[in-house]
């Protein structure tokens, strides 16, 4: 069946989806693979749930005339999912980067909702499954949209783009992310640039932060075509304190606005939503009160209060780049309690992994922390410059340390990456 076929079939739908726990009735029910499962095999129960159709690519699962038979059932999702970006005429932002991906988006489309009926890229399914039923979910009544794209190897971020088809976008930084699948920072550039690639050759919109030379390099070396500077112009906010959340000042007023987002490096995260809601026309009061409004409630920048203790809760990922901002903007944040960092380990390092563990190590030995404990297998690298600090690993003991310690007037900087969960020390403590 070709995609115009199916596409007729998902406009009478409820929409569509890829898990038979989760299905509604009407949806179409897309039967993808993976490594270890195979969803073929769940097309019969799918359709008994309630799902109009489901696409499947194994002649066996076909028999039912509710399965549709295709070549490949994720080629086929994201090819949908381009045909219906297709049908809208609207601007389409593309992001991508090292790191705050997810914190851009979130303050870009509070900023952008104020003007528009924003749809966004929902949590972080910013893949190559994610995308497409990102793009899916887009209603007639769509006035614009912000499309979050993740990597971690070359060719992926281009594949996205072709798929989201974005008429503006924006890389948040170019920093040590994915080194094992990029094949290091040089792959991360490559890779990172492939939104600027997209956006050359289609005659798209791209944002530059002015601030960021790396950026800025990049786009002088791609030669790129319609660009939009901001950050270091008239209409560039100003930030006025970081701590223990960044607060800032709009242009020409003496307005403070203080928000609920902790640490320093997310002032250019506000900084560029500040411009492109300018760009799309947002009034420079409203774009700031979105800013300020925004309460992250995903382990991203959050600060959070537990009796006489305050936590900077940023576990929901970490990178090199993204943990040495944090480690050096917590080193800098003036407070009258003590100081205790957290950190776990950086996961899809590949061979650069002992390095950047050691080089946190010195980089935290560096700072004026009362306290500094270190989880995980890799973090026994960052010892070698961190001698006095407390190494667990293991989940349990961790928890029962700090319960020991009962630790009060103490502010926390807690970080690491997702599959190190970090943020359980939250229900201990």
């Amino acid at each position: 069946m070709q995609i115009a076929e199916i596409y007729e079939k998902f406009k009478e739908s409820k929409g569509v989806t890829t898990d038979t726990r989760k299905i509604g009735q009407g949806q179409i029910f897309f039967a993808l693979k993976g490594e270890k499962f195979n969803a073929n095999n769940f097309a019969e129960q799918a359709i008994a749930l309630g799902a109009s159709y489901a696409v499947v690519d194994e002649m066996e699962h076909a028999q039912n005339p509710q399965c549709i038979l295709v070549d490949d059932v994720l080629e086929t999702l994201q090819k949908l999912a381009n045909f219906h970006r297709k049908t809208f005429n609207i601007p389409v932002i593309g992001l991508t980067g090292s790191n705050g991906k997810t914190t851009n988006k979130e303050l870009l489309v509070r900023v952008l909702s104020k003007n528009f009926k924003v749809h966004a890229t929902k949590g972080n399914l910013n893949n190559h499954i994610g995308v497409p039923l990102t793009l899916l979910e887009m209603t007639a009544d769509t006035e614009m949209a912000v499309i979050e794209m993740g990597a971690n190897h070359q060719k992926e971020i281009a594949m996205l783009s072709n798929i989201c088809e974005p008429t503006h976008g924006f890389i948040t930084n170019l920093g040590k992310a994915h080194l094992e699948g990029f094949g290091g920072e040089d792959g991360v550039r490559k890779g990172k640039g492939e939104l600027f690639d997209f956006l050359k050759n289609s005659h798209g919109t791209t944002f530059i932060n002015q601030t960021d030379e790396k950026l800025t390099s990049l786009t002088k070396e791609k030669n790129m075509l319609l660009v939009v500077y901001y950050g270091a112009d008239e209409f560039a906010l100003k930030m006025t304190a970081e701590s223990p959340t960044v607060s800032f000042q709009i242009p020409y007023s003496e307005h403070i606005y203080i928000t609920h987002i902790g640490g320093k490096y997310n002032f250019d995260n506000m900084q560029t939503a500040f411009a492109l809601g300018r760009f799309f026309g947002v009034s420079h009061t409203d774009a700031a009160q979105a800013i300020a409004d925004y309460n992250p409630d995903n382990n991203r920048s959050q600060v959070i209060e537990k009796g006489s203790n305050s936590f900077l809760m940023d576990a929901y990922n970490a990178n090199p780049s993204s943990m040495a901002a944090s480690v050096k903007n917590f080193g800098n944040l003036k407070t009258e309690k003590q100081k205790v960092v957290i950190l776990g380990d950086m996961f899809e390092l590949g061979e650069y992994s002992q390095t950047e563990h050691e080089a946190l190590g010195k980089l935290a030995s560096e700072q004026d922390f009362d306290m500094v404990v270190l989880y995980g297998e890799n973090m026994q690298h960052a010892l070698i410059h961190l001698p006095k600090a407390y190494y667990f690993t293991d989940k349990f003991s961790l928890h029962n340390w700090l319960i020991e310690k009962a630790f009060t007037d103490t502010y926390f900087l807690v970080k690491g990456s997702r599959g190190v969960g970090l943020e359980s020390v939250l229900t201990v403590m």
